[in-house]
């Protein structure tokens, strides 16, 4: 009878240990089984939303049905602050679509993402000019960033019917520019529609128009220690470009309205004048965001009543530098997946159906400018993808008292009549100690 008792208890001993081990085993086997399928989800996390990431989506959507994997994108009108918090509490997506320069040189400082690889940097080396490689290089000599959609600011507009109508041709050179100007002024016309009001950021148009010119006349080199106060603000470089500036803006009868009109029409109907009959005004420098802002009627037909030509060089050794923005895609975990995506981002198949349907330019090499919806966005896509010079907005990457505040306010001074040198002056001593 003991026996019996110790076998039986024998029996249920090894059984308590082997059912929950086959439990246990099998938990293991379906976690196994998971895995891969988890691994297939690939998290994106971006500054654009609304209409912008829903055509991003469209893109995703090939990616996922060519792969398998399943690329996720997020946007956040918090996007610099989360990504920040994220990435150092080391909870960061997989991958991140930044829109200042300056914050891949931090994150890649710090560690927090991982250089490309081989093969997507051969892919950038085929289907990009060198400049977006460079842009997308940290300080460390490794490549981190790749864009995909980028805006550009350095566009003059016009009206094509009235502009061919009076013979008028597009210029190539500064000196090309200022004889067409001195050609309206002589036809009786006013060259060029201006308009500096925006509320709280009244004058950034102005900043815009020194930018272009910084990169024209001294180059993407010396712009670069513009931005990081490498040189002071009231550089001669400096100087020198904002008398270019004035060449347009203070010159008697250059600009509907004069200085007046600069400071008190707002930047979204500045370009207004040109599509009156006759045109009040015949040339507008702006971003090709603009075409949002022309009449209704000419919207419905800008192929035909609205042309457009980069700002001409002014040094022959930069070309026609364009000035604009952009978002780079970084790698914060090399997952399975992550490498064919930034691939993909590359080639022209992940950028035309956004370029079909409008609202996005591409810097690519091997784009289809045939594809693109209207001949505005292929004119812009072509001057884009020619430029051998881009570059950020300078006074997104300088400071914000300055970018955002003496910078804009000292263009307003300026076209008000204060002095250049006084201007650039005050800017200078607003820049903050380090």
């Amino acid at each position: 009878m003991k026996k019996s008792v110790k076998f039986i208890l024998a029996i249920m001993l090894i059984v308590s240990m082997v059912i929950p081990a086959i439990f246990a085993g099998g938990s293991k086997e379906t976690s196994s089984s998971k895995s891969p399928e988890a691994d297939k989800t690939i998290r994106v996390f971006g500054a654009f939303r609304g209409e912008e990431a829903a055509r991003f989506d469209e893109i995703v959507k090939i990616f996922n049905a060519k792969t398998g994997y399943n690329v996720v994108y997020e946007g956040s009108p918090e996007f610099e602050t989360q990504i920040l918090v994220q990435a150092e509490a080391g909870t960061p997506p997989d991958i991140a679509a930044l829109p200042q320069p300056g914050l891949m040189k931090n994150f890649a400082s710090r560690g927090f993402i991982k250089p490309l690889s081989s093969n997507v940097i051969n892919a950038i080396d085929t289907n990009y000019a060198k400049v977006w490689k460079d842009l997308g290089t940290a300080d460390d000599g490794k490549v981190y960033g790749i864009f995909h959609r980028v805006n550009a600011k350095s566009f003059v507009w016009y009206p094509k019917k009235a502009f061919e109508a009076k013979g008028y041709t597009v210029p190539k050179t500064w000196n090309e520019l200022i004889a067409l100007q001195d050609k309206i002024i002589a036809d009786g016309g006013t060259p060029w529609a201006i308009g500096f009001e925006a509320g709280a950021g009244t004058g950034w148009v102005g900043t815009d128009w020194m930018e272009d010119i910084m990169l024209r006349t001294a180059g993407p080199d010396v712009y670069d220690q513009w931005v990081n106060h490498e040189i002071p603000f009231n550089d001669p470089a400096v100087e020198k470009a904002l008398g270019y500036v004035g060449q347009i803006m203070m010159k008697k009868g250059n600009v509907y309205g004069g200085s007046t009109n600069i400071l008190t029409t707002n930047f979204g109907d500045a370009i207004t004048p040109l599509f009156s009959n006759p045109p009040k005004a015949w040339l507008h420098r702006q971003g090709n965001f603009i075409t949002g802002f022309m009449p209704e009627a000419i919207q419905q037909n800008l192929e035909e009543e609205v042309g457009v030509f980069a700002l001409p060089s002014i040094d022959p050794k930069w070309g026609a530098p364009v000035l604009g923005g952009g978002d780079q895609f970084v790698v914060f975990n090399n997952k399975p997946g992550v490498e064919e995506f930034l691939t993909f981002l590359t080639t022209w198949e992940a950028c035309a159906p956004w370029a079909k349907v409008g609202g996005a330019l591409f810097p690519h090499k091997s784009q289809n400018f045939a594809d693109y919806g209207n001949a505005i966005e292929r004119d812009m896509a072509k001057i884009l993808a020619e430029a051998s010079v881009f570059r950020f907005d300078a006074s997104d990457l300088m400071p914000a008292q300055v970018g955002a505040g003496t910078f804009w306010t000292g263009m307003v001074d300026f076209v008000s009549g204060r002095d250049a040198k006084t201007v650039l002056n005050n800017i200078e001593k607003s820049w903050p100690a380090k």
